[in-house]
């Protein structure tokens, strides 16, 4: 049941990190803060397609 999703950045909107996530228990897209280097810093990063 899980999926792969990509993770990209909220500020520079490059896709830097690969997740899984559980379809069932999560409906909402996944949102972490993860550290972007192309910023050089920890910013919010949101689920993507």
């Amino acid at each position: 049941m899980r999926e792969i999703v990509t993770l990209a950045c909220s500020e520079c909107k490059r896709r830097n990190y690969t997740t899984t996530r559980n379809k069932k228990n999560q409906s909402t897209k996944l949102e972490l803060k993860k550290y972007c280097p192309f910023d050089r810093k920890h910013t919010l990063h949101k689920e993507t397609k």
